[in-house]
């Protein structure tokens, strides 16, 4: 059994290892959201006129769907990310760790699921829907943009479940040990942004703020892992701590 374990342990990646995985991979979902969001969403849907983005959408469905994939890469992105930090900050606190993963994988169960908004207004509009016959152009127009709507604030709903798991992956990054304190309070200052969506009216009024905040704030800490990376040693130690430990 303990040669087993041995292997097991073997195998396994280090902290450091994980960290950097982590970090390529918040840097290639980050990058997917912001193309997907400001050159194929923003590019192509016009919020204050319905003829003009139902145009745009039928002109460029190929990249419409583009930016449809590109989306599910950036959910499928964050959920492994999800996971390596749950295994990174666990030694810190198991509940905690739990918490923040749970708060973040229910955000992107929201953002996942409001991506259907977005795809819809190709059913809509391509009439290819029966059911839809008795709307005229200026009513499928209408929906179609009332669909995109639907995932804007899906989107900003599940902001507000990110806002909590930042604000604790924050808690745990400051108390870890193994990364520096200071990415903890920019992640925590970055959570409380988050959270104005809460009303969501008062987080789309400071949401460029918030945005630009928090990236630079990911971009930090995507940085401090692909270069720096965990400390090995003191993530051991915490492990060694929880593990002997009837409180985590």
């Amino acid at each position: 059994m303990s040669t087993v374990a041995s292997v097991d342990r073997t195998a396994e990646m280090s902290p450091r290892t994980k960290g950097r995985f982590a970090g390529a991979l918040y840097l290639l979902y980050v990058i997917a959201g912001v193309y997907a969001q400001a050159f194929i969403s923003d590019h192509l849907v016009v919020f204050g006129d319905a003829a003009r983005t139902a145009s745009n959408i039928l002109a460029n469905q190929s990249l419409y769907r583009f930016g449809f994939t590109v989306y599910l890469l950036e959910m499928a992105g964050q959920v492994a990310t999800v996971v390596l930090f749950y295994q990174l900050l666990k030694p810190v606190s198991r509940t905690g760790a739990m918490l923040a993963a749970a708060f973040e994988l229910i955000g992107c169960g929201i953002k996942t699921f409001s991506r259907l908004f977005y795809f819809a207004p190709l059913l809509v509009l391509g009439g290819g829907v029966s059911s839809l016959s008795a709307f005229n152009k200026e009513q499928l127009d209408s929906i179609a943009l009332l669909l995109l709507r639907i995932n804007d604030n899906g989107a900003a709903i599940a902001l507000a479940f990110f806002g909590f798991s930042t604000l604790l992956q924050g808690w745990l990054i400051y108390r870890s040990g193994f990364l520096p304190r200071w990415l903890g309070v920019i992640a925590i200052i970055g959570g409380f942004g988050w959270l104005t969506f809460l009303s969501p009216p008062l987080g789309m009024r400071v949401f460029i703020y918030v945005a630009v905040y928090a990236l630079l704030g990911l971009l930090a800490t995507i940085v401090w892992l692909l270069t720096v990376g965990v400390d090995d040693e003191r993530w051991r130690q915490r492990a060694a701590q929880a593990a002997s430990s009837i409180w985590r």
